[in-house]
């Protein structure tokens, strides 16, 4: 076959060529571990500063360096998020966990080594769920465990070397492992949003991605369909969404040119460069037992007794997916728009504040969904930001459901209070002249005259022609310049023609 270069396969990518469940036969597996730091105010073992944008080395204390005679002290706020994880995901909390010693060298692990845990995790099992456009999947948790960040190495603003930078190192990080269960760029984007929704729903990490917060590693490989699991190659610290799927699809297409051209994948971490497009190797993959890990003789098992567990519990706020499930039973909305109405708190507050003051649910879910979805996405805003408040929403969709304005009439208002050309919605009904037609005398001698001078449509309409009614329907809206109610103009049209 023509070999392809890690340019042409860049371009391919650039190209909007869709990586589906197969790829050039291949099927795809993809596995995430994310490190979510915690929302503590202080690290994991000691009560130094986790506080972003300090000057460097400024917030890194004797117990994070490791120094001689100190000792690490668990910090229980940490625990607590991490009960609060899996509660959220369905998983086992252990009732007793070990500390283990991962024993490595980098320049920004200060100790030579990171407190984390191997054998026994705190949190076991669990599962996220989530939509890949409006079907549904499920992506099953081997873990979570409690353990500490490393420093950060800088390299922007030193010529030719390289910085170290510890205010990072020893804040408190969860990192949650998944089977290897996705198989396409689009599930491993849909899980990382889901994810990411769930911890700052719940409240214990800001899930700040440009500042490291909320860092994903995915595990790539390719196999033909029915083979053994390929050679995996963890492409490491994806912060951003954007990035992640462009990494994805980058390695899947590399990994399989590599195949097709007789050479073996070799597991390795890999780094991706945004600038590039492509993916390059940082270092050969260890394994567990490259890490010589044994259980730190500093910290005892960490135990956690039924009673914490249930304060937590009773203390959690309820959760995206009860929400979404309360949302279809109580309003009748689909699976897929309850999903999109619970991607926050905020989004989720907006939408039952505008069923509060009085909204059709349904109606409101469309263009919270709809048009202000899309409004947001194109300003690159929150809903909290949002110049349409909930109970403007509400007045809006009020209007549309006791057929003073129609849906195109609404949409003119919506733009108007969008762009802060007016603040109420009935006067910009009124300024603009936007109410229904809702005299049925004066409608139908509109209806009458359209009638009388449409004979044609009349007989094709009678015979069988459905396009000949709705052609008689338009020549209504537009004698009435689209005042008239379509639903009373229906009515009316269809009891006049028998």
């Amino acid at each position: 076959m023509t070999t392809m270069t890690q340019q042409d396969i860049t371009e391919e990518l650039q190209a909007g060529r869709p990586t589906g469940p197969l790829v050039q036969g291949y099927e795809v597996i993809i596995g995430f571990e994310t490190h979510a730091q915690l929302s503590t105010a202080s690290k994991i073992f000691s009560r130094a500063s986790t506080a972003f944008g300090a000057e460097p080395n400024t917030q890194a204390c004797p117990v994070d360096l490791a120094l001689p005679g100190t000792l690490p002290v668990m910090n229980k706020g940490a625990v607590e998020r991490a009960i609060k994880l899996g509660l959220a995901l369905g998983s086992t909390i252990a009732p007793r966990s070990v500390f283990a010693r991962k024993n490595y060298f980098y320049p920004d692990l200060p100790k030579g080594y990171q407190i984390s845990q191997f054998e026994i995790p705190v949190v076991q099992g669990g599962s996220v769920s989530f939509f890949v456009g409006d079907e549904p999947k499920t992506v099953r948790l081997v873990r979570a465990h409690l353990e500490e960040d490393a420093g950060k190495s800088l390299h922007e603003d030193f010529v030719g070397q390289s910085g170290i930078d510890l205010n990072r190192a020893g804040t408190p990080l969860l990192e949650i492992v998944t089977e290897p269960d996705m198989r396409s760029t689009a599930e491993a984007v849909a899980y990382a949003r889901e994810l990411h929704k769930i911890v700052t729903w719940i409240g214990i990490c800001d899930g700040n991605m440009q500042e490291g917060s909320f860092r994903c590693d995915a595990n790539v490989s390719v196999r033909k369909p029915g083979a053994k699991l390929g050679t995996r190659r963890e492409i490491k610290n994806l912060n951003s969404f954007k990035f992640m799927q462009q990494a994805i699809d980058y390695e899947i297409r590399w990994q399989i040119e590599e195949i097709e051209d007789g050479r073996k994948i070799q597991q390795a971490t890999v780094l991706f460069d945004p600038d590039t497009g492509e993916t390059r190797a940082m270092r050969t993959k260890e394994d567990a037992a490259d890490y010589r890990y044994f259980p730190d003789p500093d910290l005892p098992p960490l135990v956690i007794a039924a009673d914490w567990i249930e304060r937590v519990r009773g203390e959690m706020p309820e959760l995206p997916r009860a929400m979404a499930e309360r949302y279809e039973r109580e309003h009748g909305l689909s699976a897929y728009d309850a999903a999109q109405l619970t991607q926050g708190p905020a989004l989720a507050h907006y939408f039952q504040s505008a069923v509060a003051a009085g909204a059709n649910a349904k109606l409101a879910a469309n263009w919270i969904t709809g048009e202000i979805a899309r409004r947001l996405n194109q300003q690159d805003i929150g809903i909290d930001q949002a110049p349409v408040g909930a109970a403007q929403m509400a007045k809006l969709v009020g209007r549309i459901s006791d057929g003073t304005i129609s849906n195109n009439a609404a949409r003119q208002v919506f733009d108007a209070l969008w762009t802060g050309e007016a603040a109420e919605v009935d006067a910009v009904i009124e300024a603009k002249g936007l109410k229904q037609m809702s005299d049925s005398g004066a409608l139908e001698k509109i209806i009458d005259g359209v009638l009388a001078t449409n004979q044609k449509n009349i007989d094709e309409y009678r015979a069988g022609k459905d396009k000949a009614f709705n052609a008689l329907v338009g020549q209504v809206m537009k004698a009435s310049q689209g005042k008239a109610n379509p639903a009373q103009v229906n009515a009316l049209l269809k009891s006049k023609l028998g």
